[in-house]
């Protein structure tokens, strides 16, 4: 299965944040939400970075409280690893797994079309073995 496929399926919203917004302002949006992470986006419209619970809660250790204040620019993580549209679930769940990252953001010619969790891959591998398993069942029975 490929990336195009999942956000198909799933649908391809993202939220998103600027360098110069607070870490306060995507708190909220994580939490309005129930999300883990907001893609940070560029001057152009490009992925930036990736601002993720994880990378707020380091930011938080070093500043305490006064991390919320920051701009989103101090406590992202830069540069992150993205996948096109057809990428297939193993070459993820390996980049994914290897680097050990749980977010990856979609883009399409330079655009961000989507965000694909680990959650997504695993749940499609589930998917497929339950699929594979009933085959086997059926060939096996008849």
């Amino acid at each position: 299965m490929k990336v195009s496929e999942i956000l198909n399926e799933k649908g391809n919203a993202v939220f998103t944040v600027t360098r110069s917004d607070t870490v306060s302002k995507a708190v909220d949006i994580l939490g309005e939400n129930n999300i883990g992470v907001v893609v940070v986006m560029g001057d152009v419209g490009e992925v930036c970075g990736i601002l993720s619970e994880r990378d707020i809660v380091r930011r938080m250790r070093e500043s305490g409280a006064s991390a919320l204040q920051d701009s989103i620019g101090k406590c992202m993580t830069p540069d992150p690893f993205t996948s096109d549209l057809d990428a297939t679930v193993d070459q993820l769940m390996g980049v994914m797994t290897q680097k050990r990252i749980r977010h990856m953001p979609v883009v399409d010619a330079g655009k961000l079309v989507g965000l694909i969790s680990i959650g997504d891959l695993v749940k499609r591998k589930i998917e497929q073995a339950e699929k594979e398993a009933e085959a086997m069942r059926e060939y096996i029975s008849s």
